[in-house]
């Protein structure tokens, strides 16, 4: 058996912070997404507050690490994300 560096890739451990409106409604669509992906959330914290315009999400994942940036891109697409980056 061979090793071949495409077809395995190391995971790295990222948190993401993602910022949405919508309230409470919008946390299974958000998390929804990472599972669609295929990743694995490890942890979740959501912080939505009466009063306040915008919530906030933050997860740990398990990927790659060439697709950071193509899922917080993924999810600065969707309409109720104001922001997704880094925690």
């Amino acid at each position: 058996m061979s090793f071949s560096p495409t077809t395995s890739a190391v995971l790295v451990r990222r948190r993401i912070a993602t910022y949405f409106v919508g309230g409470i409604a919008e946390i299974p669509r958000l998390v929804g997404l990472l599972a669609q992906r295929g990743h694995v959330v490890h942890e979740l914290s959501v912080d939505i507050r009466d009063g306040v315009r915008e919530s906030s999400m933050v997860c740990a994942v398990l990927l790659p690490g060439d697709e950071t940036e193509p899922l917080l891109d993924h999810l600065r697409e969707l309409p109720a994300v104001v922001s997704a980056e880094l925690a």
